[in-house]
């Protein structure tokens, strides 16, 4: 039986992957994006407020209103409309690409360079399509008409590159949603009390997941997932303060108490658990 390997485009996407040629210019963006002063809009931007990433959602616009104006282009006789379509993706396209770049930050190094190239197609796409409406401002609707379709063209590789990003890199997913399903119901035992020390994070395991343990006082031990939601980053390593704790990796804050994303690029809670003390011993229970 012959053994099917990855086709062409999958194994271009694994080489780019891997490809550390522009990750020096990729270090100077990301350094650009994080100096920005956008204070509290960082976290509007990530989508938290939203529970989920903003970019996404954003990004239908210009894509519908651009394969709106190409079909238009085939009835004769409409002009009005494809203007107006490829007007309103325009104007879209600005925000979609800011959320686009504020996550794209707080990625990791082989999801930023697929990023990338995602963006300089979206770029040139946005691009194709000013000079689309520019040519048909001008009557020039032949000329509109090809760079709409050129653009478009570049609409579906950017949107083939985000797809990969999201599906087989899982940018921008919640990295803590299987916990739910690993964990069995019911009280779990976690360790003897005293195997934990008053304001530091030990890391445990509850039927097989892991999680971060910490002891506030002889009555208050809380037990959050370990694998931050934001990237999977080891949350017991992170630093603790004013109730809640740090994500070593890119920076999200959660609380303690109820595993809330207090601030981002986390837009998910963080799932956590009821504990008790029960004969000396520290117990768990995720918390529905």
């Amino acid at each position: 039986m012959t053994r099917q390997g990855p086709g062409r485009a999958l194994a271009m996407l694994d080489r780019l992957e891997r490809w550390p040629g522009a990750d020096g210019v990729i270090e100077a963006v990301q350094r650009a994006v994080r100096s920005l002063p956008l204070g509290a809009g960082r976290d509007a931007l990530h989508g938290r407020w939203l529970g989920h990433p903003v970019h996404p959602l954003l990004v239908q616009v210009p894509i519908g209103t651009w394969l709106s104006a190409s079909l238009l282009d085939a009835l004769p006789g409409v002009r009005r409309g494809q203007r107006a379509l490829t007007f309103t993706g325009l104007v879209v396209a600005v925000p979609a690409a800011v959320t686009g770049w504020v996550d794209w930050a707080e990625l990791h190094r082989p999801q930023q360079r697929v990023g990338v190239v995602h963006a300089l197609a979206n770029s040139a796409a946005l691009a194709l399509f000013t000079g689309s409406l520019v040519a048909r401002l001008r009557g020039r609707e032949t000329a509109g008409k090809a760079l709409g379709i050129a653009g478009l063209s570049l609409t579906g590789l950017g949107g083939a590159l985000g797809g990969h990003m999201a599906y087989r890199q899982a940018a921008g997913a919640n990295h803590a949603e299987y916990v739910a399903h690993a964990v069995s119901p019911g009280w779990h035992r976690v360790g003897e009390l005293a195997e934990f020390p008053h304001g530091q994070a030990v890391r445990r395991h509850v039927d097989e997941v892991p999680v971060m343990v910490v002891r506030e006082s002889d009555d208050v031990v809380h037990v959050l997932a370990d694998r931050c939601s934001h990237m999977a980053g080891p949350l017991s390593q992170g630093d603790l303060a004013d109730g809640c704790v740090r994500c070593p990796w890119h920076g999200s804050v959660f609380r303690l108490a109820d595993g809330w994303n207090v601030r981002g690029p986390a837009t998910a809670p963080q799932p956590s658990f009821d504990t008790r003390v029960t004969d000396g011993a520290v117990e768990a229970r995720l918390r529905g």
